[in-house]
């Protein structure tokens, strides 16, 4: 594909689906799948250690429900293989319509399964399967939902449009501490625990529904239907000169041919994922269980906070296709880095506008990180490995980063009594993710159409060699 046809408009390139049609198709279904998920980090930081652990002490109880919370990050990786090979095999859309089902019927399950008090032990078990569920589907979720913009995308805007879907994750999260907020203001605390915690999982069904609606009304990418074309001509030339072979798995081609940019991807996911659950997730329970604040004003700040965060993402994005992905995305962990030290402290005043600036400001330096990260990601891998090679870079340092960014909290704040040891463990996450983006090359004139395809980064081939893919 030419440079030429790469930039034609989406609605010229494919008959019904606009690129409007996509963003919001990307959008709606990552904020589901990011509300199932953030749901449940929530609920486990306010009340499954109480629900699914009773005979614990509460930090304990807390540490364990953390626990299954962070074994949904470890299928996520499993996810990242599973769907990014089939969906640079068959498809974005296939994949992504599978990802949404499993996240949104789970989430509602996980709505349904019994207290510890009711089945015992077998209570935690489903839970920690109904989260491994989850785990699987986001890890195949993220990719395909930015390569579905990214690839539909106006080049010049790319940052931008990618950016959208990113806006998902802050979205899910207002959805899901709202709905907990909601319950918790109209609810006693022993209501909320009983059953009123089981109400917005099951509310997953209703948006299930609605997500699946959206995304089956959107196309195929016209860049991954081209680049099937063209891999299956190529195929169809090699059988006619009795050379035929398989074409190679697309998680070998990009392991083989560009590991160093997978080493990029997943240091520059440190600080962002660290930063954003030990925000996000720990904060709760450093709130309610340390601060002794109730669980109506940690939810609040977080609510606000999530807010501002939806509305800033497409900017950083828009700002991304200005300056480049790198210099934003350096201002963002730098910054992460250095606000670490002032959280806790304001944290620590137990005032709710402090709690909300300290929240606030945490996220706007998180989403210099996250916007330009989807098109970023985008434009590392070539079209045939693209799906495996973003979600593999993203989901691969999620098991290192946030699965166990609130667990390591949780245990520091037990093991110190001060929250000085976990900022320190935040900043020296943004120091990883600098020392990676330092390594980074800039992406921003990268033209996707021209990337190299799955065989031909590991082709030694004149024509197109893999250090083509280092330099494109």
């Amino acid at each position: 594909m030419s440079a030429t046809s790469a930039a034609t408009p989406p609605d010229s390139r494919s008959g019904d689906a606009s690129l409007a049609r996509v963003v919001a198709a990307s959008l709606i279904g990552t904020t589901i799948e990011w509300y199932d998920y953030f749901l449940y980090g929530s609920a486990a930081a306010l009340v499954f250690g109480k629900t699914f652990f009773p005979d614990s002490d509460p930090l304990t109880g807390t540490l364990l429900s953390f626990l299954t919370y962070a074994i949904g990050f470890a299928a996520r990786p499993i996810g990242a293989l599973v769907f990014g090979h089939f969906g640079d095999r068959l498809g974005r859309k296939k994949l992504l319509v599978l990802s949404l089902v499993m996240m949104g019927a789970s989430s509602a399950l996980i709505g349904c399964v019994p207290g510890y008090a009711t089945i015992g032990v077998a209570a935690p078990i489903l839970l920690t399967v109904l989260r491994l569920v989850q785990g699987f589907a986001l890890g195949g979720e993220w990719g395909g939902a930015v390569l579905l913009v990214s690839e539909y995308g106006d080049p010049k805007r790319r940052g931008f449009w990618a950016s959208w879907p990113q806006g998902g994750a802050p979205a899910g999260n207002l959805l899901a501490v709202g709905m907990l907020s909601l319950m918790t203001s109209v609810q006693s605390d022993s209501a909320f625990a009983a059953w009123g915690w089981r109400i917005p999982f099951l509310v997953s069904a209703v948006l299930l529904g609605i997500g699946l609606w959206i995304r089956l009304s959107v196309e195929e990418t016209p860049m991954f239907r081209e680049a099937q074309a063209r891999a299956e001509a190529r195929q169809a030339e090699r059988k006619a000169a009795g050379r035929a072979a398989a074409e190679r798995s697309p998680l070998l081609t990009v392991v083989r041919g560009q590991w160093r940019d997978l080493l990029v991807a997943m240091g520059a996911r440190m600080a962002e994922n660290i930063s954003y659950y030990v925000i996000t997730a720990f904060t709760l329970t450093y709130c309610v269980d340390h601060l002794g604040l109730a669980k109506q004003t940690a939810l609040n700040a977080v609510l606000i906070g999530s807010a501002v965060q939806f509305c800033l993402i497409p900017l950083f994005g828009a700002l991304s296709d200005r300056v480049g992905r790198k210099p934003v995305y350096l201002v963002g962990a730098v910054c992460t880095g250095i606000w670490a030290w002032a959280f806790f402290g304001l944290l620590d005043v137990k005032s709710f506008p402090l709690l909300v600036l300290a929240v606030t400001v945490g996220l706007v330096f998180h989403s210099a990180m996250y916007a330009p990260q989807a098109a970023f990601f985008s434009e590392l891998f070539g079209t045939r490995v693209r799906y495996s090679g973003s979600s593999i870079g993203a989901q691969f340092a999620s098991v290192a980063a946030g699965a166990p960014a609130p667990l390591i909290a949780v245990a520091l704040l037990e093991g110190y009594g001060s929250a000085t040891p976990i900022a320190l463990y935040v900043c020296l996450s943004a120091v990883l993710t600098v020392i990676a983006m330092l390594f980074a090359r800039e992406t921003r004139e990268v033209d996707l159409a021209e990337l190299p395809d799955a065989q031909d980064i590991t082709d030694p081939s004149p024509s197109r060699s893999s250090a083509d893919s280092m330099t494109a």
